[in-house]
């Protein structure tokens, strides 16, 4: 069985990022932007809510304090003080659940945090000194830093694919800075795929093996709307 996760809640004030209401019907678990790489207490709050009202888990997305770069340039950060800089987003956002009365379900790392803790040991730990503070699983790529570290913990670990993002033939993810549109059709055959076969195909046409327990949707991609409700209908016999 698999979920289906979508990066959301990434407005800032008046401006917008992604149709966080037209996607929430076609996923089971929304990753809300805590504030660093965007949000505001405002989009936070009405984030939550909205998941709530679709029946949706919620988890905490922070990032590297980048707002200008939305999260996705990486920083140079000593262990405590990312660790810190984790638990004060997440404990924002837990905030807000607390008002929802909706528990804290995971936390991912965003962007360039995601990248570098896929790959850097110590970044790794730091993010789990974080998570251990709310005893939360750690969503992350299997065959990675990620599940190396964080699968250890005894609050578990969510390993994803990502059906809108390319891989290189060693397995590796690219992280754009601007999301490219995916055909929605291949997008939902390549998720079927990983979750049937545990094979994914790499941005040259090469078999990978990939484990996931979530396929993940960015609400920034073109098209997102058509394509979570493609990949939604596709997976419907194996959601959890």
């Amino acid at each position: 069985m698999v979920a289906i996760n979508c990066d959301m809640g990434e407005a800032y004030s008046i401006y917008r990022c992604g149709d966080d209401e037209g996607i929430m019907p076609y996923i089971t678990v929304a990753n809300v932007a805590c504030g660093y790489h965007a949000s505001d207490p405002v989009v936070m709050q009405k984030t939550v809510a909205l998941a709530k009202q679709y029946g949706v888990k919620v988890g905490a997305h922070p990032s590297f304090p980048d707002r200008d770069g939305f999260g996705r340039r990486e920083m140079k950060l000593e262990r405590h003080e990312l660790t810190a800089a984790v638990i004060y987003q997440v404990g924002a956002l837990a905030a807000f659940l607390k008002a929802q009365d909706m528990p804290l379900n995971h936390i991912k790392p965003h962007g360039a945090l995601y990248g570098l803790a896929s790959r850097n040991e110590e970044v790794a730990q730091a993010i789990a000194d974080a998570a251990d503070v709310f005893g939360v699983p750690l969503m992350g790529m299997a065959n990675t830093m990620h599940e190396q570290v964080w699968g250890t913990r005894d609050a578990g670990f969510i390993a994803e694919y990502y059906t809108d993002l390319d891989y290189r033939s060693d397995g590796s993810l690219i992280i754009t800075r601007e999301h490219a549109a995916y055909d929605p059709a291949v997008a939902a055959e390549r998720s079927v795929r990983v979750v049937t076969e545990g094979v994914a195909t790499s941005i040259d046409g090469k078999d990978l093996p990939m484990r996931a327990d979530c396929i993940c949707v960015h609400s920034d991609t073109p098209g997102a709307v058509d394509l979570a409700k493609t990949v939604h209908a596709a997976l419907q016999p194996h959601l959890t």
